[in-house]
């Protein structure tokens, strides 16, 4: 992507939203949870000189927003301030806070010697990226994020629920892929979804109901700049957010919302393009090329490494059931839904592989540095990733990913793979703050277990 002068930018962003007057600048945590400050847009020149300021700590947070004091980028150094610089391309406005004046721009972190920040996500694919390019490799990614509309108004135990449909009124419990209906009952919420991709400059594709009430897909559209493409995906997720409120319901890119629904994940296409521009995995056969095929060895064989990643909190895991659309194994096959590595069909020349077992949680930036970590560890081995699965993915099939959050925390934290391509300080960093969460939630006493046990024991 060309970088443009910011002044540039400013100045064309002024004219074309003159009633700008707050910009959202945003920092995406190892979540891709937006976190920063509002400023004036008069401020925002200041931004490119190294003025806005924010805590390293910001990469140590859990979920709730609780620094995990044991990574030391808490008390341990004081908490202190780290630079971030706008990332190119990403002023955009604000749709859903019409008349508010609102704009954002997302920003990563530099350390205190001016070298990107370690803690940061994006600098976490950037050097995974760096692999490619030694190779005269382009990745080409495109991700699908599935999410839930809820109304945010609870039951009286505490569960979500889906929103009252637009236009009957009435809620719908039963579960009805690609329905037409559905998107008809959500159709303002999509319509306006769309609009607002449009306007943040998000290459939204297709939209389509999902299995469970209340629950969509949408498909972003494929990029060969994958650190742009991670870009509009964590805008994307806020913007949905946004909407969805406009509308008084409440999007959650949550796992597993509902016990008996499906769960939302977040699949990533991934093709690689040489020098010349021809995707190395085409071929004739529907199963690709050689290269595909090493491609998805290096996945397989890093995908139980990386699963802390792919899920990375608690929720992540009630996905992991059989015959669920969500694999147990890393599996692969040729237009198959029930694997791990999909090749769906397509031309040969649009061969590609889709990566189906992240959650939805999932940090855009880490699950495709994870994936393409895994590509370009097959494509320098050449491993094998053995036949493909005919029929049904589940049966017969052991599960040997590591599907609860302990043993995915155990399985990452040993792997020296995946200390050697997302960084040794980034690993311990993110190693450090999922156990710490996990310890928090193990905790608490739930009201399941008063249920279960108050009497009985």
């Amino acid at each position: 992507m060309a970088v443009t002068d910011p002044a540039v930018q400013l100045t064309a962003f002024r004219q074309r939203h003159p009633q700008t007057r707050f910009v959202d600048v945003l920092l995406a945590d190892l979540f891709g949870i937006p976190r920063g400050k509002r400023v004036t847009i008069d401020e925002l020149p200041h931004l490119s000189q190294g003025s806005f300021l924010l805590p390293g700590s910001m990469f140590a947070l859990d979920v709730l927003g609780g620094t995990i004091q044991e990574t030391g980028l808490g008390f341990d150094e004081g908490d202190a301030d780290r630079r971030c610089l706008p990332i190119d391309g990403t002023l955009v406005p604000v749709p859903w806070r019409e008349g508010e004046g609102v704009a954002q721009v997302q920003v990563s972190m530099i350390d205190h010697d001016g070298s990107p920040f370690y803690g940061d996500p994006r600098h976490v694919l950037a050097n995974v990226l760096k692999r490619f390019s030694a190779l005269g490799l382009t990745p080409v990614i495109a991700v699908e994020l599935e999410f839930y509309l809820l109304d945010p108004e609870r039951t009286v135990d505490g569960r979500a629920q889906p929103p009252r449909l637009p236009q009957t009124g009435r809620r719908e419990y039963q579960t009805q892929i690609n329905s037409m209906l559905d998107l008809n009952e959500y159709s303002a919420v999509l319509a306006e979804i769309s609009s607002a991709c449009e306007a943040q400059e998000i290459p939204s594709g297709t939209a389509l109901a999902e299995y469970g009430p209340g629950q969509f897909e949408v498909n972003l559209l494929h990029s060969t700049d994958a650190l742009a493409a991670c870009d509009q995906a964590i805008r994307f997720k806020r913007l949905v957010r946004g909407v969805a409120a406009r509308h008084g319901m409440e999007a959650t890119f949550m796992p597993k919302p509902y016990m008996d629904m499906a769960g939302s994940g977040a699949h990533l296409h991934v093709s690689m393009l040489d020098q010349q521009g021809r995707n190395i995995f085409a071929h004739d056969d529907a199963a690709g090329s050689p290269l595909l095929k090493h491609a998805i060895g290096g996945l397989a064989a890093t995908m139980a490494d990386a699963m802390l990643i792919f899920a990375p909190t608690i929720n992540s895991y009630r996905r992991y059931r059989s015959e669920a659309y969500v694999p147990l194994n890393p599996s692969w096959a040729v237009n198959n839904r029930g694997v791990a590595l999909r090749i769906p069909a397509s031309t040969p020349e649009n061969r590609r592989i889709e990566h189906r077992v992240a959650g939805a949680d999932a940090n855009p930036y880490l699950l495709t540095a994870a994936v393409l970590a895994g590509i370009h560890h097959g494509l320098q081995h050449r491993l094998d990733p053995g036949a493909p699965v005919t029929g049904n993915a589940y049966r017969d099939a052991p599960t040997t990913l590591p599907i609860t959050w302990p043993e995915a925390a155990l399985k990452f934290e040993a792997s020296a793979l995946m200390r050697e391509y997302l960084g040794e300080k980034f690993h311990h960093l993110f190693v450090t703050t999922r156990r710490g969460e996990l310890q928090a939630f193990e905790s608490h006493v739930s009201p399941l277990e008063y249920a279960w046990y108050a009497r009985t024991c």
